[in-house]
């Protein structure tokens, strides 16, 4: 675990994977409850704490990009993967192969 925070990609693995779980909160729980039980501040809440995550994936992203530990390419397959349900966990897979390689 301390390796997630002791790394750049080690925080960007972090940052994705609780902004992963936020996106499918809002997407399977805070959705329904809105559209099914008439609940809209479900997704007030939970949109607004998943809004905060992304960008805190996005400036992650940035950092381990400028820093020069994640390939350009890279990157937007990283941010294309967080757009999607259940992406920053396949994508993780990678990013922890990347990191031990980083510019292969």
């Amino acid at each position: 675990m301390s390796k997630w925070f002791s790394t750049p990609m080690g925080r960007l693995r972090l940052v994705a994977f609780v902004e992963g779980i936020s996106y499918l909160v809002l997407l399977f729980i805070a959705m329904p409850l809105k559209y099914a039980l008439d609940m809209p501040t479900a997704v007030r809440i939970v949109g607004a704490v998943h809004g905060a995550l992304f960008v805190s994936l996005c400036l992650a992203l940035l950092g381990v990009l400028i820093g020069g530990n994640l390939r350009f390419v890279r990157s937007v397959l990283v941010f294309i993967s967080s757009l999607l349900p259940f992406g920053t966990f396949v994508i993780d897979r990678y990013l922890r192969e990347w990191d031990e390689r980083p510019t292969a």
